[in-house]
């Protein structure tokens, strides 16, 4: 329960019924006073109670972290987590024993896990969060593999002089590949296709696609 409007004689009375039922603390709320309430005149005509509602302010991240371990413990995940967060970035670290559940072939899993996971943080947030699932250290090894298929690509259409494209890559892997092969001066990337099937083509400089391999 994140908001709850509450009736009482006083509108302190009502926030503090409030703060109690949604177990939190005044500055963890928004306060709106739909009624300030009256007195009775003289105590012998009857007052008009206080109505108000508080809304319990959300915080995208915990939300985020509360959705990717519940979603673990449903695939019998046991995870720890640690987050790092910058103003439009969080990154969550995951340490656990089954990891590669949590990965899935080719991070196929992860990423599907980690587009959910930041559909639920801007359910919350004022501004676009980028969030980044990060599971014992596979993103940075990731990183390293890919940009090790960019140049063994690059190598293979200059030795051949034919244009290859590679398997569909979420775009954040595509973009690792582009900016790669932007210091080379021999090849020339593409991406192709639509989601969820975007791939990158990489091509010898002056090559048609036509060619394609």
């Amino acid at each position: 329960m994140n908001e709850i409007t509450i009736t009482a004689q006083t509108i302190e009375a009502a926030v503090q019924e409030a703060l109690d039922a949604l177990e939190v603390e005044r500055n963890q709320t928004n306060v709106e006073i739909i009624e300030p309430g009256k007195k009775g005149f003289l105590g012998i005509f009857k007052g008009k109670p206080a109505v108000v509602k508080v809304t319990k302010i959300v915080d995208p991240v915990e939300e985020a972290v509360h959705f990717i371990t519940n979603v673990s413990r449903e695939m019998g995940i046991s995870i720890h987590t640690n987050v790092k967060k910058t103003s439009r970035n969080c990154i969550i670290e995951i340490s656990s024993d089954s990891a590669g559940m949590l990965i899935g072939k080719h991070g196929q899993t992860l990423n599907a896990l980690q587009l959910l996971t930041q559909l639920v943080a801007n359910r919350y947030s004022q501004q676009f969060l980028n969030v980044v699932l990060n599971p014992e250290g596979y993103r940075e090894k990731r990183k390293e593999m890919v940009e090790k298929l960019a140049l063994k690509i690059a190598n293979q259409a200059i030795k051949t002089n034919r244009s290859v494209q590679l398997e569909p890559m979420p775009s954040h892997e595509r973009k690792m590949i582009h900016q790669v092969l932007a210091k080379n001066s021999l090849v020339e990337t593409h991406s192709v296709g639509k989601e969820p099937k975007r791939s990158i083509l990489v091509q010898p400089i002056g090559k048609s696609t036509s060619k394609m391999r």
